[in-house]
């Protein structure tokens, strides 16, 4: 029989730095546990934790926390242009990217130093630099929470979107991702450039995956704060897409304002931007503030609560709407 933990603090396993507590928990160390933890323990509310990265914790938590620190990459098949590797759901994302340079396998470069568990990236379509997970992604296992089986989740199946997949809409709640299956480049490379800050800083050189990653990680530690340093989740609200009309009402007044079009006919605009335009960049409100350096990123100096940092989340988003008519949504998950 699993032997559950009791009254454990949540602190370490949340990046914000948030001191919570769950009544019960658990370190998930090899797949197989999933069938044996859930038949003894299905009539109680379990929640599920990866890297903890992508989370605001606002109360304890009266169930039993699952943290998924599976470990494991193996390939599975190659040929001359590519290579599909397997990764255990609990591998941190960053460590496995840099894997996958030692390795000199690409795809995954431009999404160097993002925070977080290999099992958690599909969920949001992680993307940074002109990429998103889903140029990579070939499918998933998963553990069907109902039927208490695996099964697997193709690419065609996640039906991915901005920082979206089905598993947090249709099928929220419903299954655990186990392992990913990544589609990955073998010599030569087609990298991704068209980050402006990217061009920028290889525009000297010949450029290698190697030299993408180190770009990105360079740029992501000039703005992001390491939440070994202090508490943040990274990026606390998505870019906003919106419809053609309401950007031309909106560049009327703010001329500057940057936009980008995408696909579909509408527009993506920067949050950051937004929120600087407001005044709540380098905020702060007790332990709660907004990053100096990255208005988008949320952070707790300290001793922040959960429920403060809402706080201040709530009050930028309320100032949004009332001066730009827009809706700011989370890209952090409250709990």
């Amino acid at each position: 029989m699993l032997k559950l933990e009791e009254n454990v603090s949540l602190k370490k396993y949340n990046s914000f730095g948030i001191e919570v507590f769950t009544q019960n928990f658990f370190l998930l160390t090899e797949t197989s546990q999933l069938k044996e933890l859930y038949s003894q323990y299905q009539n109680r509310p379990i929640r599920i934790h990866g890297g903890g990265s992508n989370m605001l914790l606002t109360h304890d938590y009266e169930g039993l926390t699952l943290v998924i620190g599976t470990k494991g990459i193996s390939v599975l098949r190659e040929d001359e242009q590519s290579v599909f590797v397997e990764v255990q759901a609990g591998e941190n994302w960053h460590e496995f990217v840099l894997w996958c340079l030692k390795q000199n396998y690409g795809g995954v470069e431009n999404l160097a130093l993002i925070p977080g568990s290999v099992g958690a990236a599909p969920i949001q379509n992680i993307g940074a630099y002109g990429v998103e997970l889903k140029s990579v992604f070939h499918c998933c296992e998963v553990f069907d929470l109902d039927t208490q089986d695996f099964k697997t989740f193709t690419k065609e199946t996640m039906h991915f979107g901005y920082r979206d997949s089905v598993f947090k809409n249709k099928y929220k709640g419903k299954y655990i991702i186990t392992s990913v299956c990544l589609k990955l480049q073998k010599t030569p490379h087609s990298l991704q450039l068209s980050y402006g800050d990217i061009q920028k800083k290889l525009e000297e050189k010949t450029p290698t995956i190697q030299h993408v990653a180190e770009t990105v990680i360079s740029i992501r530690q000039s703005k992001l704060p390491d939440p070994k340093e202090i508490g943040n989740s990274g990026s606390f609200f998505k870019n906003p897409i919106l419809e053609k009309k309401h950007i031309d009402t909106l560049l009327q007044k703010y001329p500057e304002l940057p936009h980008y079009p995408t696909p579909s006919g509408a527009v993506k605009v920067p949050a950051a931007w937004l929120i600087e335009k407001m005044g709540f960049k380098g905020v702060r409100d007790g332990d709660a503030g907004v990053h100096s350096k990255q208005a988008l990123v949320l952070v707790n100096y300290n001793r922040a609560t959960g429920n403060e940092i809402l706080a201040l989340a709530q009050k930028i988003q309320k100032a949004a709407l009332e001066q730009f008519k827009i809706t700011l949504e989370t890209e952090v998950n409250i709990l």
